[in-house]
């Protein structure tokens, strides 16, 4: 570990003993996870993935921007903005430490980040630290899942004891003798398990490794990217186009491109509530702008049902995965969520194997942009449903040209655009 000594703006101290993580594991654990996910994000495997894959993609490019110096410095923001959770989080752990080394570590961090020493730490000291820590991870998140089977456990025993308590002692079973054996064998569990976890460890010692980690990530992302421009956030929200993460509508979105996915794919068998429901989740500006589009809408001749489904697929094929990726990104955060489900020893090597790149999702999507496509589909899967319902109905087509009533229009809250 760098000497965290006077001259840093700490005072040094001997390691506090019995200061066991216990109850806080699972934050810790929590922080660890965004630690390790951050790092292999900046493995070179990572880093060729997303210059050659992910950014030459069409989410991306179309969606984003097709400048690869633009989308190389918005990754690096976003890579920084991970670092600066996962050193908050490491600094909080530090000032709930006895030893007051471990204390105000944002100051030790900042001029870490304004003066970077040479670190002769390499990236294989790195990775095996993180490997260790990962392990203890692993083993918390059984705790989780076991402590919660105790949980149920101890509920049917004080229940069964209830029951019997009211029974006669001649239809008293040994129902009670099989859930107490039940309740000795899953305490032990637990108690091994407390063993092999981050919950029996030192809370100092845990931190000795977080810090080194967070030391060897901000150097990483300065070897990989280069150094921060202080000034490039300020620059990017003047000069940049409104986008939908931080205007908090890349979810929203998301899930609007999936609802129409799913209209398409069941187009003959859809209750007509779900496109309803499609439509009032629209945004404002787009269903203004699907008053006058609609009308003016129009293809060049007839076509059929499969034919109207391979002409949307050609956005869907591209949007879609970049919704699923997004609602995953939403859905997935949090220790209680994705990798503590990860806790069983099958699914041990998946905890931090499903990270998810930022700009991968709908978060920097350029809002103009996705709202012409999101028009687009709604406007072909108008015609996909009205040339549905004409094909079921013994091949009366009717056509799109024949706009809905104009009228109906003026009350977004109750026009179905699909009758």
């Amino acid at each position: 570990m760098t000497n965290l000594n006077l001259s840093s703006g700490f005072v040094s101290g001997a390691t506090s003993k019995g200061n066991e993580l216990s109850i806080l594991s699972f934050e810790v654990a929590n922080t660890i996870v965004k630690g390790s996910t951050l790092m292999h994000s900046l493995s070179r495997r990572s880093i060729q993935q997303l210059n050659d894959v992910v950014l030459t993609s069409e989410g991306v490019q179309l969606l984003v921007s097709t400048d690869m110096d633009e989308l190389l410095s918005i990754v690096a923001d976003d890579k920084r903005k991970e670092l600066q959770v996962f050193t908050g989080e490491v600094v909080r752990f530090g000032n709930q430490c006895k030893d007051p080394q471990w204390h105000y570590l944002d100051r030790f961090f900042e001029k870490y980040r304004r003066e970077p020493t040479p670190q002769k730490q390499l990236r294989e000291e790195a990775e095996l630290m993180m490997q260790q820590l990962i392990t203890l991870v692993q083993y918390t998140a059984e705790l989780y899942h076991e402590l919660h089977t105790l949980d149920i456990i101890e509920q049917d025993y004080q229940h069964k004891r209830l029951e019997d308590g009211k029974s006669n002692a001649s239809q008293k079973g040994n129902g009670l003798t099989i859930l107490a054996a039940e309740l000795k064998i899953q305490k032990k569990i637990i108690r091994n398990l407390k063993k092999k976890s981050l919950w029996s460890r030192c809370l100092d010692e845990v931190m000795d490794k977080l810090v080194d980690i967070a030391l060897f990530l901000n150097r990483e992302i300065d070897n990989i990217f280069g150094n921060a421009d202080p000034d490039s956030e300020k620059k990017q929200s003047l000069g940049g186009k409104p986008r939908l993460g931080p205007a908090g509508l890349d979810l929203h979105y998301a899930n609007i491109i999936l609802q129409i996915d799913s209209i398409v794919a069941r187009s003959s068998s859809m209750p007509p509530n779900a496109r309803d429901m499609l439509y009032q989740n629209l945004p404002p500006n787009i269903k203004f702008s699907l008053r006058s589009k609609i009308q003016s809408f129009h293809v060049k001749e007839q076509l059929t049902v499969t034919e109207i489904k391979a002409e949307m697929e050609k956005t869907l094929q591209w949007l879609v995965p970049v919704a699923t990726i997004t609602a995953k990104a939403h859905h997935g955060f949090g220790w209680v969520g994705e990798w503590a489900n990860a806790g069983s020893e099958s699914n041990r090597k998946s905890i931090v194997s499903a990270d998810v790149i930022q700009i991968e999702t709908l978060h920097h999507a350029d809002k103009q942009k996705s709202e012409a496509y999101i028009l687009e589909l709604v406007l072909w899967l108008n015609y996909l449903v009205a040339q549905s319902k004409a094909t079921s109905n013994g091949g009366r087509l009717r056509s799109l040209l024949k706009s809905p009533d104009c009228s109906s229009l003026d009350s977004v809250d109750r026009v179905n655009i699909y009758q």
